[in-house]
């Protein structure tokens, strides 16, 4: 199963990630105070939004970065974003569109290669994936994102020790730990190698937060799916 990440994902949209936690009570309570979208900075909006997708709001996240969109239509990041949550939504088309135009505003742009990747990527377009995959990895060699899912996509290919080099190279950078180690697991498991396998899922559980009280949509399922893989293991194992 490819489960390729789908958060905003380089070095910048990170740091977006941070101060959208230190920020959204404050953005909760102007909203509270003045309906009106309008009022609100560009910074405060794409904030917004990006929590709102991690909450699974997706239709408010479109809306407020196609607001964003009218008022920057040059802005190659807001493109991005929007073409994120469209295919987080299912509106895969959409999120192609978006991606491609903010290629054409910022052809240097390291995570829309990464998110149109993944695209094509779902799409059973793995060559293509693995091409943008490679661009955004020239482009930006610490993108975290991106090495772990071109490891996942050579695992979809059945190309285990490729994929065990990207996760590995992953692991490198200190980031994104409990799904390296899932997915590094997962290959083990494909691959055969029980023990090794087991020995990522345990150490991935620990990196992981836990499903109670965690709005983060994206990081419950993954928990959830690495559960599920373990008994899976352990269940292969027993019998």
């Amino acid at each position: 199963m490819n489960i390729h990440s789908f958060l905003a994902d380089d070095d910048q949209q990170s740091k977006q990630y941070k101060y959208v936690l230190d920020t959204t009570n404050k953005v909760l309570d102007r909203r509270k105070r003045d309906r009106s979208k309008s009022n609100f900075g560009d910074n405060d909006l794409r904030s917004f939004a990006l929590k709102l997708a991690q909450q699974g709001d997706y239709t408010e996240a479109i809306a407020l970065l196609s607001q964003l969109i009218c008022r920057n239509p040059h802005n190659a990041v807001n493109y991005n974003n929007r073409g994120l949550i469209y295919f987080q939504s299912g509106e895969r088309q959409k999120a192609l569109y978006d991606y491609n135009t903010a290629l054409k505003l910022n052809p240097y742009l390291a995570s829309a290669y990464n998110n149109r990747a993944n695209y094509y990527a779902a799409c059973g377009e793995l060559a293509a994936a693995l091409a943008d995959y490679d661009q955004a990895i020239d482009l930006n060699p610490r993108h975290v994102r991106a090495w772990i899912n071109r490891g996942i996509t050579w695992r979809d290919l059945g190309q285990y020790e490729e994929a065990i080099e990207n996760f590995e190279v992953a692991l490198l950078f200190g980031q994104l730990e409990g799904q390296i180690w899932a997915e590094r697991g997962r290959t083990y498991h494909l691959w055969g190698d029980w023990n090794c396998a087991i020995a990522d899922y345990r150490r991935a559980l620990t990196k992981l937060p836990s499903v109670d009280n965690n709005k983060d949509i994206t990081s419950c399922r993954l928990r959830l799916q690495l559960v599920n893989w373990l008994n899976e293991l352990l269940s292969e194992s027993a019998s």
